[in-house]
């Protein structure tokens, strides 16, 4: 798909970086995260902080007109809300379905030997995991990448343990390990989106300034 451009700072980005925005049979407008929702669309490139201040100044409203062609929609106050509920849903349905494919492992023992051996692509800590847990566990990553001495770690998921553990399907996980390229891919992809909504100082680049002015009736705002 070819990149398009977010209605609130005009920037064009890969749509995989962007979130979409649909209309709902009933006229509301919604997140449509997987980008798969019949009829026209509009994209956002912000992180929650820039959208809802979009909202409070009205900059959406009027982003939203041209985007829809004036079409009438209603938008939910609780937007923003849901966005950061579809994004984060999305992550963790991803993690269960690299699971059940035998695509990561958990277990802090499993997971530093694991490490240690070069078998990592991808480390991830659930929000409330330890500190020496996650220290220990990204020098073993370091080792087996030959990366000792390097600012070089997992990543802190903005989840805890008992959504990670519901997630995967398993008790008590802490720390998660994918072992599969392709899956670290799809995973840092998505991962990335939502932190990047989230404003976090480790996610893409895929956030801007809705200050900016914002982006008219161009093709590549829409689909």
């Amino acid at each position: 798909m070819s990149e398009r451009r977010c209605i609130l700072t005009g920037e064009r980005a890969d749509p995989a970086h962007l979130i979409r925005l649909a209309i709902a049979p009933d006229g509301t407008l919604l997140p449509d995260v997987r980008a798969k929702a019949p009829g026209r669309g509009a994209w956002i490139g912000v992180d929650r902080a820039a959208l809802e201040q979009a909202i409070t100044k009205g900059k959406l409203k009027g982003a939203l007109a041209r985007a829809f062609k004036g079409e009438a929609l209603t938008v939910p106050a609780d937007l923003p809300e849901r966005i950061e509920t579809a994004l984060r849903g999305e992550v963790l349905a991803r993690l269960g379905l690299e699971a059940r494919a035998s695509n990561l492992i958990s277990g802090f023992d499993k997971i530093e030997t694991a490490a240690r051996r070069g078998q990592v692509r991808l480390l991830l800590h659930a929000r409330d995991a330890g500190e020496d847990g996650r220290r220990k566990l990204d020098q073993a990553w370091r080792v087996g990448e030959e990366r000792e001495g390097e600012s070089f770690g997992g990543q802190r998921l903005p989840v805890d343990r008992d959504a990670l553990s519901v997630a995967l399907g398993r008790h008590n996980v802490v720390h998660v390990a994918v072992t599969d390229a392709a899956a670290a891919d799809r995973l840092a992809a998505l991962l990335g989106r939502w932190q990047s909504y989230l404003g976090c100082a480790n996610a893409a680049p895929n956030s801007g300034s809705a200050d900016r002015d914002p982006v008219g009736d161009s093709p590549q705002a829409m689909a």
